[in-house]
């Protein structure tokens, strides 16, 4: 697993399928309370990976703006004029 996904740290979990199959998967994870890092309007064209680019130099870490910012649809950070919480170190 690539150790900047967000589920890098997750333990593993194992189920054993009526027919014999071992299927395993990632824990669950409980989104955490980034500290803050500022917060910023997006502007049209933003989107989650372009804003984790903006901030990491890396667009697959746009998980980290979705989590700095825990209301439900992500894609909603995407809208023009939305107050965006960046998350912090």
């Amino acid at each position: 697993m690539d150790p900047s996904s967000r589920y890098a740290r997750q333990p593993l979990l194992s189920v054993t399928l009526p027919d014999g199959t071992v299927r395993t998967m990632s824990a669950p994870r409980t989104v955490p309370v980034p500290p803050p890092g500022g917060q910023r309007v997006t502007a049209p064209g933003d989107r989650l990976d372009l804003m984790a680019a903006e901030l990491t130099g890396d667009s697959t870490q746009w998980w980290r703006v979705a989590d700095a910012n825990p209301f439900g649809d992500a894609t909603r950070l995407e809208t023009p004029g939305i107050a965006v919480d960046l998350p912090g170190g």
